[in-house]
């Protein structure tokens, strides 16, 4: 319908042109269709005469009634009117409501879809935890966010590559590879010989115990075994890697998310990837030498501070496989490249971006784009929880969704905008309560779902083309405010896939859930009467599909009963 009404303005200011109340010359000023906050203005609103008037030097209000005029009515459009300094409001006719139902009824599953990515590639890395321990919440609100994004954007005709980044490679996996051999070797973490920056919770004990017994594991394609020796360290290292990745396979599983790619940093060393890198950005000159060290001139491109790229030992700081990394991603074809991750990582992103561009290899000055998430607090009886006894000192992404179920998880850790604090109420996410957001959604799918058994087990017959062909009472506003809020899905979903904002579409999804409820309250379905039986019913299917496409968006389940 936006589209629609945009189309119809602009052929209102053609006319307007060719009746010279407007300069021939005048160009189309970039104005908008949006939904006015007080339905008292109508159902949409326009601001174009407000930005023809200056420089068409004529009253706003002046220009809005001769557009007004020039607008066709009939069909959709039931009125046009104007408003404050100018405004053209529009109001659709019952007949555009109609329509609008019968859209969604035929789109189905794909209501609310669009092509506007138009399969170009998108990459989306999130959670990229290093392999050195179970997952923890926030690595959870990392891997929904990451899941979500890329479910939108698949949503706005994206081709979509979900990648996980292994930090495989670097100091934390030396500390792994020592706790694991310590243990392996009796040592416990209170006991005088436990390394300095060991890791201390119960799974390193497990580590190891499977390490001596030989056991043998599998991930991606490769199998990685114990081979009981306490003093071989490299062996240690490889089979505590790949122990603590097959886990955090299994933790993601359990939430419902998984990848198309599994990268390694250590990939990046051994293929000589960031040898390459450095000898681009050399040959680019945008590199110097400066104390023994490679500095890379980063200011250049927007950075507070130049760099340091090679320290005077010989060794890479940590942003310079970065910048390898995603050249990478570049040079496999991903227009896009979204990186989802903590906002602790915000002093990274200037120089990764400098780098990118000091390549002077035509990557975009975007590139990559980043969506920093704030940390969550747990809750649990009004007080915070912390520990979990298996990683010994965070609460594990499990031991969440154990608790509060894989959908209240998700909803919870997707449902604010990512750069705000998170409180996770776990007796608010296990709460059979229409306080329980994802509870109330889910109900609300579920109810319609009883309804329509309840058709058949009473014997009554449905008719969804008759049902659609009757009138909606507009006079109602429970009516006007649930196919109102059915429309606005397929706008809202794109402005999330624009925005990379997926908490858009929780917040849509209860307000949808709350404009159902409003009209349940106020009508009969299983009513004697045929049409009003079917036009009700119609209009209630229409939005447990509308919920259910939403819900998947999120990844969260519509059950048929609760």
């Amino acid at each position: 319908m936006k589209s629609t009404l945009k189309a119809l303005v602009e052929q209102g200011i053609a006319t307007l042109r060719d009746q010279g109340i407007l300069p021939a010359d005048l160009a189309t000023p970039d104005f908008v269709i949006e939904r006015p906050k007080d339905r008292a203005h109508g159902d949409f609103s326009s601001n174009a005469a407000m930005l023809l008037a200056k420089p068409a030097r004529s009253n706003p209000r002046a220009i809005a009634q001769a557009l007004a005029e020039a607008i066709p009515t009939g069909g959709d459009i039931a009125a046009v009117e104007i408003a404050g300094p100018g405004f053209l409001n529009f109001r659709l006719s019952a007949g555009a409501w109609q329509g609008q139902l019968r859209e969604v009824h035929a789109q189905g599953v794909a209501y609310g879809r669009n092509a506007s990515g138009a399969g170009r590639t998108a990459g989306v890395e999130y959670v990229s935890a290093n392999p050195t321990g179970p997952l923890h919440v926030g690595h959870g609100r990392a891997a929904v966010i990451g899941d979500c994004i890329a479910r939108v954007l698949d949503a706005n005709g994206w081709d979509v590559k979900r990648e996980y980044y292994y930090n495989d490679a670097g100091v934390q996996i030396e500390n792994l590879a020592h706790s694991v051999q310590a243990r392996a070797k009796g040592i416990r973490p209170d006991d005088a010989g436990w390394p300095e920056a060991g890791y201390r919770g119960d799974y390193i004990a497990d580590v190891a115990r499977a390490f001596l017994d030989g056991a043998s594991v599998e991930v991606e394609g490769q199998v990685v075994s114990g081979n009981g020796d306490a003093d071989d360290f490299d062996a240690i290292r490889r089979f505590a890697v790949a122990w603590l990745r097959k886990e955090q396979h299994g933790d993601l599983a359990a939430f419902g998310v998984d990848f198309d790619v599994y990268f390694l940093e250590s990939s990046l060393y051994a293929d000589g990837k960031v040898e390459e890198t450095v000898a681009a950005l050399v040959a680019a000159g945008h590199t110097y030498e400066d104390g023994g060290a490679l500095w890379l001139r980063s200011t250049t491109f927007g950075d507070d501070k130049d760099r340091v790229m090679r320290k005077s030992d010989g060794t890479y700081t940590y942003f310079v496989p970065d910048v390898a990394y995603h050249l990478g991603k570049w040079q496999r074809g991903y227009e896009r490249a979204i990186t989802e991750l903590g906002a602790d990582h915000h002093g990274s992103l200037a120089r990764v971006k400098a780098g990118l561009q000091a390549l002077d290899a035509g990557i975009p000055q975007g590139y990559p784009e980043y969506v920093l998430h704030q940390m969550v607090t747990v809750m649990r009886g009004g007080e915070e929880v912390k520990l979990s006894k298996r990683a010994g000192s965070y609460l594990t992404l499990r031991d969440l969704i154990d608790e509060a179920g894989r959908d209240a998880t998700r909803w919870f850790l997707v449902a604010r905008k990512p750069d705000s604090q998170l409180v996770f109420d776990i007796d608010l996410a296990r709460s059979q309560s229409l306080d329980n957001p994802v509870y109330y959604v889910q109900l609300s799918h579920a109810r319609i779902c009883g309804l329509m058994r309840q058709v058949d087990e009473r014997g009554l017959a449905f008719d969804l083309d008759n049902g659609l062909a009757q009138a909606l009472d507009l006079d109602s506003s429970a009516t006007l405010e649930l196919v109102t809020s059915i429309s606005r899905w397929p706008e809202l979903l794109a402005a999330a896939g624009q925005l990379l904002e997926p908490h858009l579409v929780a917040q849509y999804l209860l307000e949808l859930a709350q404009a159902f409820q409003s009209y349940y309250n106020d009508h009969q379905f299983l009513v004697d009467e045929t049409d009003v039986r079917d036009g009700r019913l119609a209009l209630a299917l229409a939005t447990r599909q509308v919920l259910a496409n939403g819900l998947d968006v999120l990844g969260v389940q519509a059950p048929e009963a609760m």
